[in-house]
């Protein structure tokens, strides 16, 4: 990924009077859904009033105030136009468009990982059903070097027969990282579509579209965007510019903003992504909570957000490899969503009875507990984990 001009500033300090978490809730479950920030909560209340005389809400500017949001998320990540970010309801919705517009033959196979989040997969099946493809499902090995392993077999898994390359950036259970600039390489070599969803790292990790180059990139906003739920950012590169979109919405027409004339019927759709917007795009509850939260975001910046996870975790890492736990290289891990996993003879329904006994939030997945610590998480937040882990092994 290219070097953020962001990564000169001064390393970033805990964020934990940004929230409302009370001091004694050990949040480290980002993963499963952030929480919202006091200055996002302040902007979702103010948006919420406006509704209170609708004459507030003015067409057609405030119809379009979904512009910006479009580019505090094309900053986030470096699209270069906004107008190729598209604002859709869920991962599964954008996933569902790409898959309307992708030809896929008989022949043809379909990359995904193993276990990776039902919201990239479940349009990926149907289509292999409706086309006659095959579907290729790339599994980790066991034991060590389990990341870099993984990451060989997925390049392998994609030939000239590949039609479709589906993965996300970070697993959603155990952190494990995978190279996209390598998959994205490969995909272009053989003219497979590249389709990420980026949702367990765009915010906590830096993302560069002109770097990685995927054909879509997908981000739900409830969990490291902070944001509200049934709001989601999805970038659509060229290959989709005269695509097909699940709903044929007004808004994303020609000329949309002259009210005085919606029923001169326009066949043509606005330039960029807007077309694939889902319908009522103006959402002008969430969007507004949506955006505060971008903005701080864009404040911390993902390059520092993901150096204080690293600093926060590091001694807790080492300790815990000590005691017998066991996670992925550095290399192959985020730092900021991870997976521990047992020694042998632990108890797991005891563990997570004394997690939640400790207010130590964090979720099982399979042997692993999976950790997302954030920029609201401090060395308190660590000891009290750590104290559950000790004594797991007692």
């Amino acid at each position: 990924m290219a070097t953020s001009p962001t990564a000169a500033l001064p390393a970033l300090t805990c964020q934990r009077e940004a929230f409302q978490l009370p001091r004694d809730a050990h949040y480290f479950n980002c993963a499963y859904m952030g929480p919202l920030p006091r200055a996002s909560e302040r902007a979702g209340v103010e948006a919420l009033t406006r509704k209170r005389l609708p004459t507030s809400i003015v067409p057609p500017d405030d119809f379009w105030d979904a512009d910006r949001l479009r580019a505090l998320f094309s900053q986030l990540v470096h699209a270069g136009d906004p107008g190729r970010i598209a604002i859709q309801p869920g991962v599964s919705y954008a996933v569902a468009t790409a898959a309307r517009n992708l030809r896929v033959e008989a022949g043809q196979n379909i990359v995904l990982t193993h276990e990776q989040f039902p919201g990239n997969v479940y349009s990926w099946h149907r289509l292999v059903s409706e086309s006659g493809a095959k579907l290729r499902v790339v599994t980790p090995p066991l034991g060590a070097g389990r990341g870099a392993a993984w990451n060989q077999r997925l390049l392998e898994a994609i030939d000239v027969s590949t039609a479709v390359v589906a993965v996300p950036h970070v697993h959603w259970t155990d952190g494990t990282l995978f190279d996209l600039v390598e998959v994205g390489r490969r995909c272009r070599d053989v003219g497979a579509a590249f389709v990420v969803d980026a949702t367990q790292s765009v915010g906590a990790m830096p993302f560069d579209v002109e770097v990685v180059q995927p054909d879509v990139l997908i981000c739900t906003a409830y969990k490291w965007l902070l944001g509200p739920y049934s709001v989601s950012l999805a970038y659509f590169g060229p290959r989709f510019d005269d695509g097909v979109p699940l709903e044929e919405t007004w808004i994303a027409r020609a000329n949309s903003e002259d009210f005085q004339h919606l029923v001169d019927y326009q066949d043509t759709y606005k330039q960029g992504a807007v077309r694939y917007d889902v319908a009522e795009r103006s959402n002008f509850f969430l969007l507004p909570i949506a955006a505060a939260s971008l903005e701080l975001i864009l404040e911390w910046t993902p390059e520092r957000t993901q150096a204080y996870c690293a600093e926060l975790t590091r001694e807790m890492l080492a300790e815990a490899r000590g005691l017998g736990y066991s996670f992925e290289d550095e290399r192959w891990r985020s730092s900021h969503l991870f997976g521990l996993r047992m020694p042998e003879g632990i108890d797991l329904a005891s563990l997570k009875q004394t997690l939640a006994h400790r207010n130590v939030s964090a979720s099982l997945r399979g042997t692993a507990l999976r950790l997302a610590p954030n920029v609201y998480n401090d060395l308190e937040d660590v000891d009290v984990l750590m104290c559950v882990l000790r004594e797991a092994i007692a």
